[in-house]
Parts: structure tokens; C-alpha cells; sequence
């Protein structure tokens, strides 16, 4: 903990199966309501027992969206967890360990080892798992937290199982309180208080929650990591909010029925991951063919193929860019955090109903299993919605044109059903009468004619779209370029940066398609020197940057270990390729904690 008490990290290791998710839980809870902003990043593997699970809980005063680069107090459940990380521990860093079956060895000077006597502390309990609740009460101690906030997130949290449950857990929390208190030095500053009660959620709950906002009222999934906690919580909230929630046999049965329902007049919406996102890439062509409006969203993971399901990286945008075959248009938009992505969701179903075209929202595992603080405030829960040329009342007349060549390009769309608007929905190329056109004949007048205007409505509709702007002084030595997860971090460097004398300002892309290329090309013209910060090996968006500008960084730092990047990794990358004494254009981090 830092001296003004504002920074504090804590990490509890062990093994899948150890119950590590229920302290975690319970500590952002407490921090939350404290009115303290929080980071959790849970680094876990795919065994569902076994392995090592390290999960990093940051907290402070100030948003914030890295789990920083140190820890202040570690629980170590497990002797793999003592192994791996002790050593990585600075100075006044607490680590609070099972002393009956954990031999911690040596510890780096001025790291306080906290041994606790779990079989006295837990004696009468049957109860595996107790070891964690008593390690609880220790940790409150430590932080100078008063114990009934800890009695009552307990309360809370086991209510349901009973008033015996209930009585044990606080019994053991509050013997592990009294040990602590007696036997080990606190942290020097008590844990602060914020100014209010802050809520909690992560990135894939946010997505969800703006598809209820936007007026989502389909969704399909095939459980995929990590995406597929954006189907728990529609799932979860299905019947309340009036969403019909279909989990699928496959991705391309989930692709094409969120276009079927998005044809029906719904607002359709779906999640997945790389792997996922390679089936439904021909649904994606058709739903473009027949304009109609869908949102897909591609949580990435580490790949190719099934790669690493259970770490994050940034390598799926060249997939995105290309996904399905021949020219046609989407949206394609990558947030940059979890409230950012709330609002996404609506405002791209805007645009895709307007465009009648399909949208794609990629995110990462960094952003969607992340856990996040959030001024509710700030959760606009009545967005504006834009059905775009939606027609819903009868014509009499009957002659409707589904595909008309409107100066626009954009035609009007009727719900399937509506008296007098009787029309052909196929992926075959088709006239405004939406008669085909490759059957018996093509006509190339016609095809031309057609690609056209599905060219021209999305000109007008992307005009839109908000531009990326520069982020601190224009006249910064260095500007940091990044697109989606990797602002958070590259803003908390930056400020690194200048506690080391170097001004850097920041470029952060959330808008891929429509690419706003003279305006960034413009921006970047202008400045010193540009680095790009990304998490892949090839570096993806320098590629697509340089495909769509002509512009090429002059240096880049990049991250493809499957770990998310630590703020001290991008500012020893800045100053390596600002005056290190290399040739390369290229910084690529060191991962200090193994996981």
C-alpha cells in the first residue's frame, strides 16, 4: 500500500478448485460499497481442477482499468503459489500463507511473512474450504478494515445456505480477524473510503446489459470462452426483460438465426470467440447480401485454432477484417472498456438498422472476464434507439421494393408479415424488386447497380461515427497508438512516463470500420514520434494502419504471451526505443509472473 493509501493490489494464488473466485468476489464487494474503484484480473487455466489460478485484485480512489505492476499482500493457498511468486514480492509486501502445510522459504528483503495456524483457527469445522474465510478476517485486519464490513458481506453472500452456514463462516472470519490484529503489523494506511457506493460488473456483463438497453430482444450462443458470459446473464435476465435466450448445437446454427430473427423485426445480437467466429463468417456475408441488421461479437482469446482459450490476446482482427467474401459493408468496433462497451451495443444497433448491415464488436478476454468498478451514474439505461427505415403499417398498394435504388441507398425495410410488402429474402445478388439475378441470367447492369447502393447507404450512415481524437499535448515527444483493451494501460503509462520526464500523449482506436484514415493519418503526421502498443506477434493493426494511411510507426511494442500488458511494460518499451541503444524498431515485455 502506498504511503497516501490511494494504491493497493492484493493476489490470491492456488489451484482450480481451491474456491479462490469466493474471497475475490467478497473483497470487490467490500472495496465497491467502500467507494473505491477496482481491477480484478483473474489469470486461470482450462483444467477445471488442478493447474494455477492467479487472481489480482487492485484497488484505488481514481479509475483505473491494469492490475498495476506490484502486489501489497498476497494469500497463497497452495505451495505452487509460494513457489512461483514469492520471489517477484517487493519491499512491505504482507504474504499470508497456511503456516501448517506451507514452507514459504526465503522470503526478498523487507517482504513480512504472515504464517497462520489453519488447523487451530478452523478446529471443528468440516468445511474444506473454511481456510479462506479465516484468511479473509486476516486481510481485514491487515488493511485496517473494521470487521462487521466483512461480517456483513458474509451475511450476504451465504444467506442462502442457511443461518448455520452463515454463523460458521463469520465464526471463523472473526477468529482470523483476532489473529491477524494480534499477530501482525497492519498495512500503515488503513483502506480509505470513497465518496459513494460504486457497482460492479465485468466486461461481458456490460455487453449484455447494453444488448437489454438497446432493445435486444433475441439472442443464440454456443458457450465459448471467453465469451460466454454474456449468455449467463441474458440467460439469467431472459424472462424479466422479455429476451428470447437459444443456446444452439453449433456457431453457424446461432449465426443464421440471429439473422433470421434479426429479419423478423428483432434486435438479434450473439457472442463467441475466434474459433466460433470462423463458422459464423459466411452467415455474416449473407446477412450483408440481404441487408439485414445483426451485431456479432468476437471476445478474443489466444490462438490459432484453440490456442490458449483461457488468455487474452489481440490476434483476431485480421479474421474480423476479413470475415465472409467478396465487398460489403459492416461496422466493425472494438471498446475500449467495459463502460465503453455498454454504450456500444446500442449505438451500433443504431447504425446497423439504419445501414441495414451486420456490425461486429470485438472485444478481448482482458475486457470480458475483467471485473470493473462503475459509477451507476454514468450507466445511461435509456439510450436513444434508431430502427432506421423500418416499416410496420400496412401499404395498400403492394408495390414494395425491398432493394430500391434510393439516392441514400438505403431501402426501406418492412417485418416480414405486414400487409402489402410481400417480398424474396435470398444471398443470391437481386434486382430492387428482390428478384434474382443469378439464376438463369446475370444481369451485369444490375449487379453493378446493386453494389452500389449497398456501397452508398453505408457513406452516409459512417459519416456518423465518431473520429478518434488525440488524447494530452499535442507537442508530446512520443504518441502512443493502441486500439480497444490497451487504453486503459497505455493512460496509466503515460502518466508513468512523465514521472520520468518524457510527455507522451495517446491515439486510441475504437472505430476499425468506418476507418477514419485522413484524420488519423493527419494526426499522426503531426507528431514526434509514434509507437504502437498491441497485443500480437505480427502487429496486426500496425499492418492495417499502414494498408489504410500509408503510415508506418516508428516503433512498436508488442505482447503475445497470452498475459495483458503491466503498465511498466509499455513505459520500459518507451524508453528503450526512445534512447535504448538497440537497432530494432520492436519491444517485446517480459512477463515477470508466470501464471
Amino acid at each position: 500500500m502506498s504511503e497516501s493509501g490511494l494504491d493497493f493490489t492484493l493476489a490470491i494464488g492456488g489451484a482450480a478448485g481451491q474456491g479462490i473466485a469466493t474471497p475475490g468476489n467478497i473483497l470487490a464487494r467490500i472495496f465497491a460499497r467502500r467507494g473505491l474503484h477496482l481491477y480484478a484480473y483473474n489469470a486461470y487455466q482450462s483444467i477445471i481442477r488442478g493447474g494455477h489460478i492467479f487472481l489480482t485484485v487492485r484497488v484505488r480512489e481514481k479509475e483505473l482499468e491494469t492490475h498495476g505492476d506490484g502486489i501489497d499482500l498476497l494469500l497463497c493457498l497452495n505451495q505452487d503459489t509460494m513457489d512461483r511468486h514469492l520471489g517477484i514480492l517487493g519491499p512491505g509486501a504482507r504474504v499470508l500463507f497456511n503456516g501448517d502445510k506451507i514452507q514459504p522459504g526465503e522470503a526478498p528483503d523487507g517482504v513480512v511473512l504472515c504464517p497462520m495456524p489453519v488447523k487451530e483457527l478452523t478446529e471443528g469445522s468440516k468445511n474444506k474450504l473454511i481456510q479462506n474465510t479465516v484468511s479473509l478476517g486476516v486481510m481485514m485486519s491487515l488493511m485496517g478494515v473494521d470487521f462487521s464490513v466483512l461480517q456483513e458481506a458474509l451475511e450476504l453472500l451465504f444467506e442462502r445456505k442457511g443461518s448455520a452456514v452463515v454463523e460458521e463462516n463469520v465464526e471463523m472470519a472473526g477468529g482470523g480477524y483476532e489473529y491477524g490484529a494480534s499477530n501482525f503489523e497492519p498495512f500503515p494506511t488503513p483502506l480509505p473510503t470513497g465518496d459513494k457506493p460504486l457497482a460492479i460488473w465485468t466486461g461481458n456483463q456490460a455487453l449484455a446489459m447494453g444488448g437489454a438497453a438497446a432493445g435486444v430482444n433475441f439472442y443464440a450462443a454456443y458457450p465459448m470462452s471467453p465469451a460466454t458470459g454474456v449468455l449467463h446473464w441474458m440467460a439469467q435476465n431472459a424472462r424479466e426483460l422479455g429476451i428470447m435466450v437459444r443456446q444452439v448445437e453449433d456457431e453457424i446454427g446461432v449465426a443464421n438465426m440471429v439473422i433470421g430473427a434479426g429479419h423478423a423485426g428483432c434486435r438479434a445480437m450473439c457472442a463467441t470467440s475466434g474459433g466460433g467466429f470462423a463458422l459464423m463468417t459466411e452467415a455474416i456475408g449473407a446477412a450483408a447480401m440481404m441487408e439485414i441488421p445483426a451485431v456479432y461479437i468476437n471476445v478474443m482469446r489466444a490462438g490459432p485454432s484453440t490456442g490458449v482459450p483461457t488468455k487474452t490476446e489481440q490476434g483476431d482482427l485480421w479474421q474480423v477484417l476479413g470475415a465472409s467474401q467478396g465487398d460489403f459493408e459492416r461496422f466493425i468496433v472494438a471498446p475500449k472498456n467495459t463502460l465503453d462497451a455498454y454504450n456500444t451495443v446500442p449505438e451500433l444497433f443504431n447504425l446497423v438498422d439504419r445501414a441495414q448491415c451486420p456490425g461486429i464488436i470485438i472485444s478481448d478476454l482482458l475486457i470480458s472476464e475483467g471485473t470493473y468498478t462503475v459509477d451507476p451514474d454514468l450507466i445511461d439505461l435509456q439510450p436513444e434507439i434508431d430502427r432506421g427505415a423500418l416499416l410496420v403499417d400496412p401499404e395498400p398498394n403492394g408495390n414494395y421494393l425491398r432493394y430500391k435504388d434510393t439516392e441514400s441507398g438505403i431501402s426501406p425495410r418492412a417485418v416480414p408479415g405486414t400487409e402489402g410488402y410481400v417480398h424474396v429474402v435470398a444471398t443470391d445478388e437481386h434486382d430492387e424488386d428482390s428478384v434474382l439475378i443469378s439464376d438463369e441470367f446475370t444481369h451485369p447492369h444490375k449487379r453493378r447497380r446493386m453494389v452500389e447502393k449497398r456501397a452508398r447507404k453505408f457513406v452516409g450512415v459512417a459519416a456518423d461515427v465518431p473520429a478518434p481524437a488525440l488524447e494530452g499535448p499535442s507537442d508530446a515527444q512520443v504518441t502512443l497508438l493502441g486500439w480497444g483493451s490497451t487504453y486503459g494501460v497505455i493512460r496509466e503509462a503515460i502518466e508513468m512516463l512523465a514521472e520520468k520526464g518524457v510527455v507522451a500523449n495517446q491515439l486510441a482506436i475504437k472505430w476499425l470500420v468506418p476507418f477514419h484514415s485522413d484524420i488519423v493519418a493527419g494526426i499522426l503526421s503531426e507528431s514526434n514520434r509514434v509507437l504502437i502498443v498491441e497485443n500480437s506477434y505480427s502487429g496486426q493493426f500496425a499492418r492495417y494502419l499502414r494498408s489504410e494511411t500509408g503510415f508506418s510507426a516508428q516503433g512498436h511494442i508488442r505482447k503475445y504471451d497470452g498475459e495483458p500488458f503491466m503498465p511498466h511494460h509499455v513505459v520500459e518499451g518507451v524508453l528503450e526505443l526512445l534512447v535504448g541503444d538497440s537497432d530494432s524498431d520492436l519491444y517485446v515485455p517480459y512477463q515477470e509472473i508466470i501464471v
